[in-house]
């Protein structure tokens, strides 16, 4: 590993257009599972000027049986309305209420349909009594990342990232800095020696913000905001006289969000994952029920990976698991420690693979041991799925009750 070097990653905001559509689509994620937590869920949402549209395949008896409620097109009664009435909310609490963009004018469109027959028999258990255990809802591979750079055990400069935009975030929504408006960027740029970071050179941040806030005193005041709230998230020491500053550098920013350019779901999975730090899976997490691995096998991936890491048995370590469609048993593990490990990586992959709690990681197994079938994911939609806090029943991925369990099995 190279010791000195620059590295850069960005985050984004819960106003960017493509995270309002990842936002929208987990809200959807949650309203099912709220009402079975044996859903089935795939929803992408697509957000322009004044419109929200969904489509994607769900399986939810309580909201949609096609045979049942064919005359009403597959959906119970009151269904529709409240998946509208879920986008809505959520789009007012990001806080878009603009002429390009009101959470209570713009036009809806419901395009969601049944789950198809031949994946759902491919992902299900078996009847009781026979052998066959759920599959995985998709074939792919899938990675967990964690590092000591941070006391979340993430990469700095994605770190970073998201807490300048979750803090901007914050003082929006209280009134402390009333000029923002919620689409937002960030960038952090970190010069590491020895692979410690010592220094920020650069810092961007692009903030949509109110009338007249791109010239004069009221220009001054935003970049001054941004300016001591970067300080405010930047440990002492990193920004000095050469930290670069690009503060809204193409000027005025006042038509942002979906009215902007238009946002989809998906589009953000560095930004959700660990900023180009470690390697990212072949698919993105929201909109999707966590039968799909491609959520829950990169969470329990991040689980583990931040266990090793918390155990004192590496520095950083990346973890790849993979899966194929209808097979419930992973069909590789992998673990690199980069050369920080403590013991060797093969002895890692095996005390993991001989924890009993861990099910042997098959979909259920994860499902079970994180508690993943629960109205969770909304909020993991914005400011990255990882290095968050545990607040109850959400960011279960995100423990590090897993610790003893490798110390004994090593």
């Amino acid at each position: 590993m190279r010791g000195n070097y620059l590295f850069t990653s960005e985050s984004v905001s819960e106003g960017h257009p493509d995270k309002v559509s990842d936002q929208i689509s987990d809200a959807i994620v949650d309203l099912m599972l709220s009402k079975d937590p044996e859903s089935r869920i795939a929803c992408e949402t697509m957000t322009t000027t004044q419109r929200v549209v969904l489509a994607g395949e769900i399986r939810c008896a309580p909201m949609y049986d096609a045979e049942k409620y064919a005359d009403n097109g597959g959906w119970a009664p009151g269904a529709r309305d409240e998946i509208e009435e879920a986008v809505r909310k959520t789009v007012k609490e990001i806080g878009y209420e603009q002429d390009g963009f009101h959470w209570k004018t713009l036009e809806f469109e419901n395009h969601l349909h049944g789950q198809s027959s031949e994946i759902a028999q491919g992902v299900d258990a078996g009847e009781e009594g026979s052998n066959k255990d759920e599959g995985a809802g998709d074939q792919g591979i899938m990675f967990g990342f964690a590092c000591d750079e941070t006391p979340d055990l993430m990469p700095a400069t994605l770190d970073y990232s998201h807490k300048i935009l979750h803090r901007m975030a914050e003082d929006r929504k209280s009134g402390k800095a009333p000029f923002l408006e919620p689409d937002s960027k960030s960038q952090i740029t970190l010069r590491y020696e020895n692979g410690k970071p010592v220094a920020c050179t650069a810092v961007v941040v692009s903030t949509q913000h109110g009338k007249g806030y791109h010239t004069g005193d009221k220009e001054a005041e935003l970049k001054a905001y941004v300016k001591e709230t970067v300080a405010d998230i930047l440990p002492d020491g990193l920004i000095s006289d050469e930290t670069a500053w690009h503060i809204n550098p193409t000027g005025a920013f006042e038509i942002g969000g979906p009215d902007g350019d238009a946002g989809l779901t998906g589009r953000k999975i560095i930004v959700d994952t660990y900023g180009g730090a470690a390697p990212h899976g072949g698919g993105a997490f929201s909109g999707k029920d966590p039968t799909k691995v491609d959520r829950s096998a990169a969470y329990i991936t991040r689980y583990l990976a931040k266990n090793v890491v918390a155990a004192g048995l590496a520095k950083r370590c990346t973890i790849q698991i993979a899966y194929a469609i209808g097979v419930s048993e992973p069909l590789s593990l992998y673990v690199d420690t980069h050369g920080t490990g403590t013991v060797d990586d093969e002895k890692i992959e095996d005390a993991i693979k001989s924890i009993a709690k861990l099910k042997g990681l098959t979909p259920r197994g994860i499902r079970t041991h994180l508690g993943l079938n629960k109205p969770i994911y909304r909020v993991s939609a914005a400011y990255g799925h990882f290095g968050r806090d545990v607040k109850g029943d959400t960011f279960p991925w995100e423990r590090t009750d897993l610790v003893e369990d490798l110390k004994a099995a090593l």
